[in-house]
């Protein structure tokens, strides 16, 4: 007989980007407390807290332990086991147990303590115990990577700044790990120097925007050599505060340090190459210059879209299911919660039906517009259900959407969301990228016909967007087509200074403090 199918919840149990997933809905808890990367501090622009991680608030920490490490047998707690699942499955980070560890070995984790010292030789290793199924922060990241690519086979990198144990690891196509920790504590050093340029701990995207603006430095290149040659720690780095940003340039440190990363890429991820396929995942997988890079290396390239922390609960999950029902759960690109409109809202004077083609036209005529739809995203980029769109031909619509929308620095660019049949007429690469993971150049004859979503590098950060994928959203692309020639949209997260919306109260929030034109939300437009 087949053993009994078992049930897992999973929890991500991250100092950030806490999250859980039952099968179906992805819950990110930043999407509701409204605290960017779910920490009691925002490095973006909250402008009434600090900018500053204070090791010591562990608020929002402390809340989602105690909501979802509760005693996991009790028919009250509603997040227990006998609500949610059969088995609890885990996995967390060193911040984010750093604090906690003694607790949930005196409640949830009581007998369990051998957890702290699993260490996974292959990526399908995992501890199991009375219900508890735990595997490493790193075998979570791979495990969503690789099961949603579809690939039977493939090598695997995990990648980011710290996870429980490890800082980077491959997995080649038998599934055998190999530490890079060591020689590769690439993401470490993007957040070290995006706290040193002033962006925050989590704020390498946006030094990764200063790319195209710099050149190679070697005093920049010779500083990153010294840096991996000495102690890779947690600490403080007090040290790094001698580097000379004044004088060579934050453009010129960004630009030098994609470089190094590429070239640390290379010598050491590319001699284990044992497939054509790669699949990438952890915080670092959200650089696109080296997703695009991956593509002279191997053939295939797949990049899922929730690739950080954010994405964890779900890789738990996927490979509980895997190794206890030998079952391939394939996740949902969109795995929010389906909302329902206020009946106030739909009978409001403002409030009115739309067609693809009106939107389309107010778009093509200079109308930015808040576009909600369904279910939310994974992930931090807006794939067409959460999106802020608008028209990539005007060449002013960065710096308009930048000040009066997302209020955000005017050197950061914007994707264009390009109909997948279309997207080799512009972009100078040679597969899609649904996921907006990639960074590709534009084609020098069609840079002045998008000069809104051309990076001053002329790069673009492009999503290809098939029917099958966002009906909806390929519909409205393909109505400014019709209108403009153009098969494309500018497309932006749907937010101001905070995580993506993730209700429709929250959408018509942002819509109304900001230059928002229009606010689409499912059937209905709501004009100013």
């Amino acid at each position: 007989m087949p053993k009994p199918f078992k049930r897992p919840f999973a929890v991500a149990l991250n100092l950030h980007d806490h999250n859980t997933y039952d099968g179906k809905l992805h819950n990110q808890r930043e999407r509701f407390t409204r605290f960017k990367h779910n920490l009691p501090y925002h490095a973006e622009a909250y402008a009434h807290q600090s900018d500053i991680l204070n090791q010591e608030d562990y608020r929002l920490n402390d809340e989602f332990i105690d909501e979802y490490f509760n005693d996991p047998t009790h028919i009250m707690n509603p997040y227990s086991l006998l609500n949610k699942g059969h088995i609890l499955a885990f996995t967390y980070t060193y911040g984010g147990i750093r604090k906690s560890k003694d607790k949930l070995l005196e409640t949830v984790l009581k007998g369990h303590e051998e957890i702290f010292n699993f260490e996974p030789k292959k990526l399908w290793d995992y501890y199991f115990k009375d219900n508890i199924y735990y595997i490493d922060h790193h075998q979570s990241h791979a495990t969503y990577a690789f099961l949603n690519s579809g690939y039977s086979h493939s090598d695997i990198l995990a990648i980011d700044g710290i996870g429980s144990k490890y800082r980077c690891v491959f997995f080649d196509q038998h599934f055998n790990m190999t530490d890079l920790s060591d020689k590769l504590p690439i993401g470490w050093l993007w957040n070290h120097m995006s706290n040193l340029t002033g962006f925050g701990t989590l704020g390498a995207s946006k030094l990764m925007g200063k790319v195209g603006y710099g050149k190679y430095s070697e005093y920049y290149y010779q500083i990153f050599e010294t840096i991996f040659d000495g102690p890779i720690t947690e600490k403080k780095q007090k040290h790094f505060k001698h580097i000379d940003i004044e004088k060579y340039g934050i453009d010129d440190l960004a630009y030098t340090l994609q470089k190094f990363t590429i070239d640390k890429i290379k010598k050491y991820v590319y001699p284990l190459r044992t497939c054509y396929n790669l699949c990438v995942a952890g915080g670092v997988a959200y650089n696109g210059y080296m997703n695009e890079e991956f593509l002279n290396h191997w053939n295939n390239v797949y990049v899922p879209p929730a690739v950080g922390d954010e994405g964890q609960a779900i890789g738990t999950y996927q490979h509980c299911t895997y190794t206890q029902n030998n079952e391939i759960h394939i996740s949902k690109t969109f795995a929010g919660k389906k909302y329902e409109l206020d009946k106030e809202i739909i009978t409001h004077p403002k409030t009115e039906r739309w067609h693809y083609s009106e939107i389309a036209l107010m778009i093509a005529n200079g109308a930015i517009v808040g576009w909600f739809q369904d279910k939310s995203e994974s992930g931090n980029r807006a794939l067409g259900n959460r999106s802020i769109l608008a028209d990539p031909r005007n060449p002013k619509i960065k710096d308009i959407i930048n000040h009066t929308i997302k209020m955000r620095e005017d050197f950061r660019p914007f994707a264009p969301a390009v109909l997948e049949e279309h997207y080799q007429e512009y972009f100078d690469t040679r597969c899609p990228s649904p996921y907006m993971s990639r960074i590709c150049g534009v084609k020098p004859d069609k840079i002045d016909k998008i000069p809104g979503v051309v990076h001053i590098d002329g790069t673009a950060r492009i999503q290809t967007v098939k029917y099958d994928f966002n009906p909806k959203f390929y519909k409205i692309i393909n109505e400014f087509y019709k209108l403009t020639g153009i098969p494309m949209l500018l497309n932006t997260s749907f937010n101001c200074q905070e995580p993506i919306v993730e209700t429709p109260e929250q959408a018509i929030r942002t819509f109304k403090k900001t230059a928002l034109n229009f606010l689409v939300i499912d059937d209905w437009t709501i004009i100013k």
